[in-house]
């Protein structure tokens, strides 16, 4: 499984504005999946970003999911796994891109 630092944050943002969980307990278990022995962690480059900005333009995406994406794209994932509808009907687009 792979994930990057805007995932993890976005993941937090959810957990306590959205799911009203108490902070301390998102970060205990978010640092716990940063720990699990499958994560690869991908870090976020100015090469990453380039993609990220050609995406966001080409795709009309906002600059997170774009972010997302554009790592993803720089590390030859090609499968992910998302509930963002706005991504969903991009996937076509996508699977290309990262082919």
């Amino acid at each position: 499984m792979a994930i990057n630092p805007t995932i993890i944050h976005e993941a937090y943002h959810t957990l306590v504005f959205s799911q009203k969980w108490v902070p301390s307990e998102a970060k205990r278990r978010l640092k716990m999946l940063l720990k699990h022995p499958y994560i690869e962690f991908f870090s976020q480059t100015k090469k990453i970003c380039v993609i990220a900005l050609n995406l966001a333009t080409q795709y009309k995406l906002g600059g997170r999911d774009a972010l997302i994406i554009a790592n993803f794209i720089a590390n030859k994932i090609s499968t992910f796994y998302t509930h963002d509808q706005e991504l969903l009907a991009l996937k076509k687009n996508f699977m290309e891109e990262l082919t």
